[in-house]
């Protein structure tokens, strides 16, 4: 008999943060399939005896294949376990959940994705507006690095640089710098504020305000070790 994958969204680390239904499934799951980021206090709520399996993925850090994510994925629900595929913030927002997804398509297999917190949402609980009436209607989403781990060459760049709204860069860090470069060559102001969270919803938690120009000297020195998540606008220099 088949068994069941519930992609399990983690929220940015702080167990408090996990909704109802994620803290429910993994209570109830036999195996638990985690990313680096989605792991510490949150594996607490497993059921005592589940087999926890780290599967997460690392810039630079030998890794988990897709493709062997996919197969353990199918293999234990193939086996009727009822499966969690712990992801890190929301598990719709750069987390690969397509492929899983029509991994367990093509086999036949049932699923369920429980939406979570996005890090976005929370750097935005730490006094920061994601959007204003008259200042910044729009917020875009946008990955720092495409499937090589360069910046991604054919990004919307006027919509990048629209001081107008504001922007949430998710695993940025290695790239920002020739992000920033780009976004300045386009017409943004070097002075355009920026937000840098790292480690959100963490006791290491690190958050630092400043310009997307001097964030990008900053980073251009920086480890890529931790999770952070980068906004940019005319919000994002801004505290309620």
């Amino acid at each position: 008999m088949s068994g069941f994958v519930s992609f399990v969204s983690a929220g940015p680390g702080d167990p408090e943060l996990l909704t109802l239904k994620a803290a429910a499934r993994l209570r109830a799951a036999d195996v638990v399939l985690y990313d680096d980021f989605a792991s510490g206090a949150i594996l607490d709520y497993a059921r005592a005896g589940a087999n926890l399996v780290a599967v997460g993925k690392r810039v630079g850090r030998p890794s988990a294949k897709q493709e062997h994510v996919n197969r353990l994925l199918i293999d234990y629900a193939a086996a009727g376990a009822r499966v969690v595929r712990l992801k890190s913030g929301d598990a719709g927002i750069v987390g690969r959940l397509e492929e899983e997804i029509e991994a367990l398509q093509t086999a036949g297999i049932d699923y369920e994705i429980i939406p979570g917190v996005t890090s976005a949402c929370v750097a935005a609980a730490r006094g920061i507006p994601l959007t204003r009436r008259h200042t910044s209607r729009r917020v875009q989403f946008v990955t720092g690095p495409d499937v090589t781990g360069r910046l991604p060459a054919n990004l919307n760049w006027a919509a990048l640089a629209d001081p107008e709204s504001t922007t949430v860069v998710y695993m940025g860090k290695r790239t920002f710098p020739a992000l920033a470069a780009k976004l300045i060559e386009h017409g943004m102001a070097p002075d355009t504020p920026a937000l840098f969270a790292e480690s959100l919803g963490r006791a290491q938690e690190r958050i630092v305000r400043t310009t997307i120009a001097k964030l990008a000297e900053q980073l251009a020195q920086a480890s890529a070790a931790t999770a952070a998540v980068i906004l940019f606008g005319a919000l994002a220099g801004e505290t309620l």
